[in-house]
């Protein structure tokens, strides 16, 4: 998987860098402000890019706005977006009406890094990514400005939370440690509960989930 990093950092970059080719992965490319980082992208065409949100010169949200940039000129591209802290208004921004090929994680996902690569290998091929502080911060706010999400039980909580962060049923049924079907049966009143369209497709029940949350 060929990537480019935009991270002002050198450490972190170089970090990154390290553990990313140690995984087997090609790092094509490295930026330290967000015009290098477009520049990185155009010229070499990675499958996907792994950015901070915050970058020079103003360190607000330049690497927000690049990563924007790069969905549009570039559709293809998976992007992984890094923040230092939760930010519910960036995860709305960036899934915008298309949740596919693009992940935010908080930085200290990176600590564990076989599960940040296989997270950078499901953004690369199409899928979503979402920090679980991220999804319980939208799950929070849902709940509290509407009471469709206070009908919920707490398991299809939980099952609601890994839909958000773009998890397979099977996925979801061995993290919960139950059956797929009771996975299945959950899905189904989470989106009666919320009025939401049902949907097998994963992208599209994500995007479900994910305006609901977002409103």
């Amino acid at each position: 998987m060929r990537i480019v990093i935009g991270e002002d950092e050198s450490l972190l970059r170089q970090g990154l860098t390290h553990l990313l080719e140690r995984a087997g992965h090609q790092v094509v490319g490295t930026a330290a402000d967000a015009d290098e980082l477009l520049r990185h992208v155009d010229e070499r065409l990675p499958d996907v890019v792994v950015t901070d949100i915050r970058m020079p010169p103003d360190f607000t949200d330049e690497g927000l706005r690049a990563a924007l940039q790069i969905r549009a000129s570039h559709p293809t591209t998976g992007i992984m977006v890094l923040s230092q802290h939760v930010q519910r208004r960036y995860a709305v921004e960036l899934i915008a009406d298309n949740p596919s090929g693009v992940g935010y994680l908080l930085k200290q996902r990176i600590a564990d890094v076989s599960t940040f690569c296989a997270d950078l290998v499901r953004v690369a091929d199409g899928g979503t990514v979402l920090d679980p502080e991220v999804v319980a911060l939208m799950i929070t706010r849902a709940d509290r400005d509407h009471a469709s999400g206070r009908r919920l039980t707490p398991r299809q909580q939980q099952v609601l939370a890994l839909m958000a962060e773009g998890r397979s049923n099977a996925a979801i049924a061995e993290r919960l440690s139950i059956t797929e079907k009771a996975v299945v049966q959950h899905v189904s009143h989470i989106y009666d509960h919320l009025t939401l369209p049902p949907s097998t497709d994963d992208h599209r029940r994500v995007l479900a989930v994910l305006h609901h949350l977002s409103r």
